[in-house]
C-alpha cells in the first residue's frame, strides 16, 4: 500500500443480485484506492437474531447473496489482471448458520430446516460457541468477490465462474490477494457474502454467515489477465487449530462428488457417535469448520476424499 492511496466507501444501498456489464457504477477509483463495502449478510436481513429453523422455510432465495458496488476503476481493460487485495474483514457481533432444504451436499438426507445463531464478538481472532462445549476458530472473509463478465445480460450471483464471484474460498483472509482477469472496461468490482468461518467445501451450503466490512485494495496490473482467479495468502493457514490434530474420515467411489458425500456421511455419524451431538448439528458444524481434502484422484477407477475435523475445537 502507498501512501496516496485513497479511500472510498460503498454502502449497502448498492446491492444488486446478478453480474451484468451493463449496471451503472456505483464508485469510480484509480488504481492503487483502497474501498470499503458496508455487505449485509447473505440472506440480505432475512435471518435475525430472533430467528427460528422455521423461519428458514420462507427464505427468499431469489434475494440470496447480494453483492455489493460495482466499482469502475479507472485504466483497467480486457486483458489485465485485478489484484483484490483484502485488508480488513470485520464481522458483526453475531452470524448464522442453516440448513435450507434441498440445497447442500447432503440436501436428500438433511430434509428438516435447521438453524444455529451464535455471538460473535469484537475480536476477530477468537472462536464462537458455536455448540455447547463446542468453540470454532473465527477466521473472517468476503465469500463472494467478482467482476463482470463480458457476456451480455444478467448471470447469477450463487455459481463461481472465471471472473470470481461466490468462490467461498475460506483463505481470503486480511492480507490476501486475489487476483481477477478483467472482461470489460473498468473490470466492476463487486463483493459480498461475509463468513465469520467456514470449512473447506461449506458441506450444508452456509458458513457462520454474518455482516461484514470488508476493505479492499484494487490494482490493475495491465496485460496479466489470468484464465482463472487465483490468490496468495499471508502466511500460515490453520494456526488456531493445527496443533490439537484432526479425526478424519474417508469416502472412496468413481465420482468425486459421490466420495466426498461417503466422507461426509462417516463424519456426521462418527461426531454424532462420539461427542453426543444430533446429526443436524454434527453436519451444520462440519459445514463450518471441517476441510475436504481430495486425497488422490489418480488411481482408477475409484478418488479418495477426506474431511478433516480439527480436534481443538472441542472443550
Amino acid at each position: 500500500m502507498n501512501g496516496t492511496s485513497v479511500r472510498h466507501r460503498v454502502g449497502p444501498e448498492s446491492r444488486h443480485y446478478a453480474w451484468d456489464n451493463s449496471l451503472k457504477p456505483c464508485l469510480r477509483v484509480a488504481s492503487g484506492d483502497i474501498v470499503q463495502f458496508d455487505a449485509q449478510d447473505c440472506s440480505g436481513g432475512q435471518i435475525t437474531t430472533s430467528s427460528t429453523a422455521a423461519d428458514i422455510l420462507s427464505f427468499d432465495m431469489a434475494t440470496i447473496d447480494p453483492v455489493f458496488g460495482p466499482v469502475y476503476v479507472e485504466g483497467a481493460e480486457p486483458g489485465d489482471a485485478l489484484h483484490v487485495t483484502v485488508l480488513e474483514a470485520r464481522t458483526a457481533d453475531w452470524g448464522w448458520t442453516a440448513n435450507i432444504p434441498g440445497f447442500g451436499l447432503l440436501a436428500d438426507e438433511f430434509t428438516a430446516p435447521a438453524l444455529i445463531i451464535c455471538r460473535l464478538g469484537s475480536d476477530t481472532r477468537a472462536s464462537a460457541e458455536f455448540l455447547p462445549r463446542v468453540h470454532v476458530p473465527l477466521r473472517p472473509f468476503p465469500g463472494i468477490m467478482g467482476v463482470a463478465p463480458a457476456a451480455p445480460g444478467e448471470h447469477a450471483v450463487v455459481p463461481p465462474r472465471a471472473t470470481g464471484g461466490n468462490l467461498d474460498a475460506r483463505d481470503l483472509v486480511a492480507g490476501s490477494t486475489l487476483v481477477l482477469p478483467v472482461e470489460v472496461p473498468g473490470a466492476l468490482f463487486s463483493c459480498g457474502d461475509g463468513h465469520a468461518a467456514q470449512g473447506d467445501g461449506e458441506l450444508c451450503g452456509t458458513a457462520i454467515e454474518t455482516a461484514m466490512t470488508i476493505v479492499v485494495r484494487l490494482d490493475v496490473v495491465k496485460g496479466t489477465a489470468p484464465r482463472w482467479p487465483r490468490f496468495v495468502t499471508p502466511g500460515p493457514l490453520r494456526p488456531q487449530v493445527d496443533a490439537a490434530g484432526y479425526e478424519a474420515t474417508m469416502g472412496i467411489a468413481t465420482e468425486l462428488e459421490e466420495a466426498a458425500r461417503a466422507a461426509a456421511r462417516e463424519m456426521v455419524d462418527h461426531l454424532a457417535a462420539t461427542r453426543g451431538l444430533s446429526r443436524p448439528d454434527a453436519y451444520l458444524l462440519c459445514s463450518v469448520c471441517a476441510d475436504l481434502h481430495v486425497s488422490q484422484i489418480v488411481d482408477e477407477p475409484n478418488v479418495s476424499v477426506s474431511l478433516y475435523v480439527p480436534r481443538g475445537i472441542f472443550a
